[in-house]
Parts: structure tokens; sequence; C-alpha cells
């Protein structure tokens, strides 16, 4: 399978569940990291990031010992390499956090304590389910969004990596350190979108900005 069809298809079935009762595994990449700490908010549920630390050979090795129905290709494993970001402490949705080297014994009872005698995450106003501010909120989400996808595809016709981009409507700009298919962009639309329809804001001008942040989170 995949790897982007792989995580889409875990994320996907983290948000259909109405009881986020399970010990969950979170992906590798920061923007879906980011996403499951908000749906974590919402649920209010406590959780942990687990990061097994290990080098770039040594997880080659053990990936070329699996069988070979369950190995991931070679393109597969240089993705995952080039898209990994090891998770910081420093950030919200990465703390608390483990790290374990390979021959190191699991902190067990820290671990337990931290998804069992911490208080949950609390909650702010972007996981707070509040009304459709307006009966044009999804026409407005569909039309804006649309927006700044546009504003970003043409904006790479004449700018380079590591170039700031505005877009219309947004008070930040996005940095992008690559180039970006339409594809890509289309997919992580869909996604903010299926998000902000569980949580809608009060004010429709805040799209915008919420879109570009959470494309600058996704897209690095």
């Amino acid at each position: 399978m995949d790897l982007w069809v792989l995580t889409e298809t875990l994320f996907t079935q983290i948000l259909r569940r109405k009881k986020m009762s399970e010990h969950l595994l979170k992906p590798k990449l920061r923007g879906y990291r980011y996403e499951l700490f908000c749906l974590i908010k919402h649920a209010q549920t406590p959780h942990c990031l687990v990061y097994c630390l290990t080098s770039d050979e040594v997880s080659s090795t053990w990936n070329n010992n699996r069988d070979a129905a369950e190995q991931y290709t070679q393109d597969i494993f240089n993705a995952l390499l080039l898209r990994f970001e090891a998770p910081d402490s420093r950030n919200r949705w990465d703390s608390p956090l483990f790290t374990i080297l390979k021959d190191d014994a699991p902190p067990y009872e820290d671990i337990s304590d931290a998804l069992f005698k911490r208080k949950a995450p609390p909650r702010n106003q972007s996981t707070q389910n509040q009304p459709l501010s307006s009966s044009n909120f999804l026409y407005e989400l569909d039309k804006i969004t649309q927006d700044v996808l546009m504003a970003i595809f043409d904006a790479q016709k004449t700018s380079i990596p590591g170039d700031l981009i505005s877009v219309p409507g947004a008070t930040e700009k996005i940095e992008l350190t690559r180039s970006i298919n339409m594809a890509e962009l289309r997919k992580l639309r869909r996604q903010f979108i299926s998000y902000t329809k569980m949580h809608p804001t009060e004010k429709s001008e805040h799209i915008c900005n919420m879109f570009v942040q959470y494309l600058q989170k996704s897209l690095h």
C-alpha cells in the first residue's frame, strides 16, 4: 500500500471514532501529529509521544529483514527518511515525549503516568464545537480555500524555494521550501475542510489565516 494512502487511511479512521479511548500510533509527519493533537484536545484525553530513535542504517536493516510482503519498498523507505521530522518536546503536540534508543528499556511507568495520571490538554476556541456562523459558511470555506490554493500555485511560477508567498486575505505568509503540485495542495485542502466542518469558526475572515497556518505546518 502506498505510504500516503496508508497514513491517510489511519487518520480517517481516527476522525471517524466517536470516543478516543484506545492508544493511537501517531504518524511520523508533523502535520498529522499536529492534527491529532487538535483532536486530542477536542476529545479531552491525555496523550504522549513515544519516539523510537535509531539510525537510518539500522532501520534499513530491520526493514530488509522483514518478510517480503511486509517490507517497505526502497522508494517508500527513502520517502519516509526524507519526510520524517524528529519530534521536539518544545512543541505542544510532541509533549510529553519519551525518546527510546534501540537497547533501552522502555519507561513503562512514566508512559503509563502520562496517559492515565495527567490532565487532558484544555480546549481552546479552535477545538470547541460551535454552530455555523451563517448559512454561507460552507460556501465561504470552499471558496476561500480554493482561492488560497490558486494563489500559491500561481506564485510558484515566479518564485524559488525559500521565497515567502503572500496570500490575499491572510496576514501570514507561506514559505515553500520545495515545489508543491496541485494534487498535494488539494489533498491538504480536503483535510482542512473536513476538520473545519467539525469545528467551524465564528468569523469567516479567520478561515484564510487558519488555512495558511495549516498549510505552513503540514508542508514543513
